[in-house]
């Protein structure tokens, strides 16, 4: 199975600027991240970026890039770009690592990219791990997904989800929940999945993409994956027992990771 990972780059960041730029071990953030996926096995690793300052630091450590235009309103549309730019369509597969995850399992962009292979009824393949804890549970930037008997998803949602209506409550009531989180006292029975943001997908569905329209739902969550949903397509889920490494999204994420980095 031949599979690219394209790694979108940008240079703007409210919370920590410059961030693929960050140094970790004596490389920038985003060629870690090239490089742990070059582990995946993947037939080409790209980082799309609209910055040249990005693609300049990408040079002396052999990693490719491409320069995409400055005006895209989301990665994936970036990634469209960058797919027409490489000539690929039809079921080529593409899996989006994102530029902040320097510790990304390469198993796991190995079995997004298979999974969108296997599935032809799919035009998506994302990832997903139990949850195992309430706060998790009750996080809204925790992104739970549920799926159907084929590992289709159904709904992707900040909220806690599935809701276990007649959940243990931590005061002995044992009724039906009124929004009170804080007296759940126990997780469903199977866990919930936590959605992790790894998305295979086919070229052709990926040039597609941008032309689909936002969804309502998409605009309210606040989750790209659920435009996908709107308009009937379906995404396959891969459910791994292993926690993905941190992303980067803070300065405190940042200090994390140089210290797991070694």
């Amino acid at each position: 199975m031949s599979f690219t990972v394209l790694i979108p780059a940008r240079l703007a960041s409210t919370r920590l600027p410059r961030k693929p730029l960050a140094d970790i071990g004596g490389a920038p953030m985003v060629v870690r991240v090239a490089q742990r996926t070059l582990l995946s096995g993947a037939a080409s690793v790209v980082v799309a970026t609209d910055s040249e300052e990005i693609a300049d630091a990408c040079v002396p450590h052999g990693i490719r890039a491409l320069l995409t235009r400055a005006d895209h309103p989301t990665g994936s549309d970036r990634l469209a770009e960058a797919c027409e730019l490489l000539g690929l369509q039809g079921r080529d597969v593409v899996v989006n690592v994102q530029g902040d995850e320097p510790l990304i399992d390469p198993g796991l962009i190995t079995a997004c990219a298979r999974l969108i292979a296997l599935r032809t009824d799919c035009v998506m393949s994302t990832a997903a791990h139990a949850i195992d804890t309430l706060a998790e549970y009750a996080n809204p930037n925790v992104v739970k997904v549920v799926t159907d008997a084929a590992g289709r998803a159904l709904y992707f949602s900040r909220a806690p989800l599935p809701w276990w209506r007649d959940a243990p409550r931590s005061d002995g009531d044992t009724a039906a929940a009124s929004g009170q989180l804080e007296a759940i006292a126990a997780l469903p029975d199977p866990l919930p999945l936590r959605h992790i943001g790894i998305y295979g997908y086919t070229a052709a569905f990926l040039r597609r993409f941008p032309g689909l329209s936002a969804s309502p739902l998409e605009r309210i969550e606040s989750l790209e994956q659920l435009r996908v949903l709107w308009h009937g397509e379906r995404i396959a889920v891969h459910v791994t027992d292993e926690r993905p490494g941190p992303g980067v999204d803070t300065p405190e994420d940042l200090e994390r990771v140089r210290r797991l980095w070694g």
